[in-house]
């Protein structure tokens, strides 16, 4: 991997972050309606199961991408590491 490629990879994993910041953000905003829907299903069994399940669906879509962005970020930062020694 060459040194402008592990640094354009470090750019984008730079501006994902804004994306991801914005991602937990709608995430919180879906929340809301889930924790109210249980509220006004009166906190049946079958109300919070499906809450625990969007829920999680949630936290999933705002987890995942962080840790892929940091796997990639790793990646970039030893194959950039590699280069530089090899220079």
């Amino acid at each position: 991997m060459t040194h402008t490629l592990a640094l354009l990879i470090n750019y984008l994993l730079k501006g994902g972050a804004v994306f991801l910041a914005f991602n937990e953000i709608r995430g919180l905003f879906l929340a809301g309606p889930v924790i109210y829907g249980i509220y006004q299903a009166g906190g049946s069994l079958a109300a919070i199961w499906v809450g625990v399940c969007s829920l999680g669906g949630i936290a999933l879509s705002v987890i995942v991408p962080l840790f892929g962005a940091r796997k990639i970020q790793r990646y970039a930062d030893s194959r950039l590491q590699l280069q530089t020694s090899a220079n």
